[in-house]
């Protein structure tokens, strides 16, 4: 059996909550082979933390973790190193490589990734790409560290619920973080690898708020936004889409407008929408 590095190095109170730990290793060194198998082995309406340890390698699988398992830790090795991927499109849901349904989670140095539109050349036709999520997050209370999210078209479905992304790296070309979730990314970087759309501009995040009472937005904090090719930051998912940046560093290939209203132009602030797009002391 693997030795464990100390749930202490981890970057939230949760060492002394953890009930069990299982070990997940390629190499049959601990509990299971895979990360779905080790989800599999909790049981249903878990009430404790249970720490899935995940050690580094490439794991080529679809991973779900359905709504009656929360209380999981999904804890990496380190995102360069502790990879889950899979190579799928279409369907938002059914093809992202991980799916998240169950509230009360947390993952640590991991990377998601869907490989399907990797393969396309830079300069190529953007009609070519299509949407490939490597995250679907539909589940409140949800936090994630150090952790990796690699795509090109909608890579990071941040959908329902409340949540905290902390140091990560998101990386896509079109609407690659979308939905309605209530997010907030600290210190994280955002990279635009727009250059596969053979001179198209690509957006960061297609937002989904609904109307005026709902929370859902998206705030990135003292974020790096970086990139291969012009880009938008957002355009409006929905007529009360909501994102804020601040105190971000921006590239010099952000379009020069750094929003779009999309289908919703016009209505911007009439009876019909109120979308709210702000940028607060970025350079």
């Amino acid at each position: 059996m693997r030795s464990l590095p100390p749930i202490q190095s981890l970057q939230y109170n949760l060492r002394d909550e953890i009930a069990k730990t299982i070990i997940v290793d390629q190499s049959g060194q601990g509990d299971f082979n895979g990360v779905q198998q080790a989800i599999d082995s909790i049981p249903p309406n878990n009430g404790q933390w249970i720490r899935i340890h995940v050690t580094a390698g490439i794991y080529n699988e679809k991973v779900v973790i359905p709504k009656e398992k929360p209380f999981i830790l999904l804890d990496g090795e380190g995102s360069s190193t502790t990879v889950i991927q899979f190579n799928d499109f279409g369907n938002p849901i059914n093809s992202s490589t991980f799916q998240l349904w169950a509230e009360n989670f947390v993952a640590k140095g991991i990377m998601f990734k869907n490989t399907y539109n990797l393969v396309i050349p830079s300069g190529s036709d953007g009609n070519k790409i299509f949407p490939a999520p490597a995250t679907l997050i539909a589940a409140d209370m949800v936090k994630f560290y150090e952790c990796g999210f690699i795509s090109v078209q909608d890579t990071l479905a941040d959908a329902i619920g409340r949540h905290y992304f902390k140091s990560c790296y998101i990386e896509g070309a079109v609407d690659f973080i979308w939905g309605g979730g209530q997010s907030t990314y600290q210190d994280c970087t955002i990279n635009a690898t727009t250059g596969v759309l053979g001179g198209i501009s690509g957006y960061i995040t297609a937002q989904g708020r609904t109307s005026m009472d709902d929370n859902s937005g998206y705030v990135f904090d003292s974020c790096n936004v970086i990139g291969t090719g012009p880009v938008y930051l957002g355009r409006a998912y929905r007529r009360y889409s909501r994102v804020v940046f601040y105190k971000s560093y921006m590239y010099d290939s952000i379009v020069p407008e750094g929003w779009s209203s999309w289908t919703y132009a016009g209505q911007e602030l009439d009876s019909r929408a109120s979308i709210v797009f702000i940028n607060i002391a970025n350079t």
